[in-house]
């Protein structure tokens, strides 16, 4: 704390009348230290090496067993001046580039089209990697789920959130509570670390923010004691990220389109429930109003409560995808592919639709040439046959008007 006195200033983290000397009546082991914090880097560094063991060696046997099978790709045709151009300027490149592109390389323009559609398939990524993932998710989830709700489920303020600020912030931790937190912290500093080989998806940007603002949320609650109130932000949110992983992992597979369909039925009444009505009617309204039956207002209170209040604009954005994806499902029939796909894949999908169409049209119009061919082959047969009957009959028709 010496070394940056303005960061650790105590009107910044405690209520006014509280100094960081009242905080060290706490024994070192029930008191949050701003250096237990890097307690969560070896542990992200863990979650990263562990995670690269399960999706190699656990994810796939799994994804067998529920029928996940990766699509056949046709790949590109070698193409040194195409993969230049792929690499270094566009995937998708403009009718003028494909126009410069056919001069180049001495291609037709659907050759040109054809190959890059190909090319762009072969990065997408396949079944068992997007399996892999959601499995490695749901199973973090589904534990920290589970040792959340054992650690609060007898504790006072699960059940009544006022508990949440009662003799704050004199409150002893927890060592259960303790590794909780680290266990969540680290956790979401390895899903940043593997951002950039993770699937690219349409909320890029929001998965971002929501990694960004759920790490300042975390390391700033557990410095400023918000730890009863932060125990209760993750188990709400592990909740229904379950379900969410569940049905992913249900979609991937084969012969699961049911139980598919159940999971996210059940995952979007319990992120509707939990994300919209218990977050902002039980966790910001305890954080917002109640702890002000305890304290006043300082510059912790408000900074706790905007990094809320971005989780939940996040929640409203996804609650609008879940929407459309139920508003699909009940309209349509069926839940054709998650509104979070992968960024490519929506315009991807489109391009394999016009891939499979016009191999179908070239494949009709080659069975219609080929049935066309014979047709004139044996109608030009006929004629000739014909032709040398009616002239054989003419001669012996002569013959005999001679004799």
């Amino acid at each position: 704390m010496d070394l940056l006195p303005d960061i650790w200033k105590q009107d910044y983290w405690l209520p006014p009348g509280v100094t960081w000397t009242d905080m060290e009546q706490l024994a070192d082991s029930d008191r949050p230290r701003p250096q237990d914090l890097l307690t969560a880097l070896p542990l992200a560094l863990g979650f990263v090496a562990l995670r690269y063991v399960f999706e190699r060696f656990l994810a796939p046997p799994i994804g067998r067993c529920l029928g996940v099978r990766s699509r056949l790709q046709m790949t590109a045709a070698p193409s040194p001046k195409l993969e230049s151009f792929y690499t270094q300027q566009s995937r998708q490149p403009s009718q003028s580039e494909i126009v410069s592109l056919m001069s180049l390389c001495g291609q037709t323009q659907r050759q040109i089209e054809t190959w890059f559609r190909l090319r762009r398939n072969q990065d997408r990524p396949c079944h068992t990697k997007k399996f892999g993932e959601a499995a490695w998710r749901f199973f973090f989830y589904f534990i920290a789920f589970l040792v959340g709700l054992t650690c609060l489920i007898d504790r006072p303020w699960f059940w009544d959130q006022r508990e949440c600020w009662r003799q704050y912030p004199l409150q002893p931790m927890e060592r259960a509570h303790y590794w909780y937190y680290m266990l969540e912290l680290g956790f979401y500093c390895s899903l940043l670390l593997r951002i950039s080989a993770d699937i690219k998806r349409k909320d890029f940007k929001e998965q971002v923010i929501h990694h960004f603002a759920t790490i300042f949320l975390l390391s700033f609650s557990y410095c400023a004691n918000y730890i009863r109130i932060g125990t209760l932000v993750m188990l709400l949110h592990d909740s229904s990220d379950i379900l969410l992983e569940s049905a992913k992992m249900f979609n991937y597979g084969t012969g699961w389109r049911k139980t598919c369909d159940i999971m996210f039925i059940v995952f979007a009444a319990v992120f509707l429930l939990t994300r919209l009505v218990v977050f902002p009617s039980k966790i910001i309204y305890t954080t917002l109003v109640l702890s002000m039956e305890i304290f006043e207002p300082f510059a912790g209170y408000y900074f706790f409560n905007i990094l809320l209040m971005v989780l939940q604009a996040l929640h409203v954005f996804w609650a609008g995808l879940i929407l459309r994806m139920a508003y699909k499902f009940v309209f349509l029939g069926k839940l054709d592919k998650d509104e979070r796909s992968d960024e490519e894949s929506e315009a991807e999908e489109d391009n394999e639709g016009e891939e499979a169409m016009d191999e179908g049209v070239e494949y009709c119009w080659e069975r219609s040439t080929d049935a066309l061919n014979s047709k004139l082959s044996m109608l030009t047969n006929s004629c000739v046959l014909n032709n040398l009957t009616n002239h054989r009959a003419s001669v012996a028709d002569r013959m005999r008007k001679a004799q």
